[in-house]
């Protein structure tokens, strides 16, 4: 049976990847952008990143909202890491909405948000936790900043033991 732990995806630097090293752990899946009004988020991001033992954040870039993500991977990257100190895994840009939807995030879409919606992504940093089995627990729209208390106690509620 195919999980997302198995679906193909690449490194922001090109590399052939998957989400297989996160098995066992509690992850925040969330497409990012360097030009948006949420932009910002980044920091709340590498925050909760850095809290918890057991847990990470794994960035999409897109440029599906507004073209606010133009930039090359070397681009994106530098500025992440300038900008906002950012450490946690991100993978290259990719399609979320859309015939071009990435595969993970056609699995992704599937899951409901608090008020019970599914469907396309509205934004750019919408994002969904999965426990560490790899099942999307959580799903929180863009303005939902990462330190809010439902997203830390969403987070809390499945890291490993």
């Amino acid at each position: 049976m195919t999980t997302v732990f198995d679906i193909p995806l690449q490194t922001l630097s090109g590399s052939p990847t998957t989400l297989a090293p996160f098995k066992g752990q509690a992850v925040l899946i969330v497409n990012v952008a360097s030009k948006c009004g949420l932009t910002p988020q980044y920091s709340g991001l590498e925050r909760i990143h850095s809290r918890f033992d057991g847990f990470s954040v794994v960035g999409f870039p897109c440029n599906q909202f507004g073209g606010q993500e133009p930039g090359t991977a070397e681009e994106i990257q530098t500025f992440c890491s300038t900008t906002y100190g950012v450490s946690f895994p991100m993978m290259a840009k990719v399609d979320v909405n859309g015939p071009g939807r990435h595969p993970l995030y056609t699995s992704l879409v599937t899951a409901t948000d608090s008020d019970g919606n599914a469907g396309d992504i509205q934004w750019n940093f919408e994002k969904f936790l999965l426990d560490p089995a790899g099942k999307v627990v959580g799903r929180f729209r863009p303005t939902v900043t990462p330190e809010d208390p439902a997203v830390v106690a969403a987070i809390e509620a499945v890291l490993p033991v």
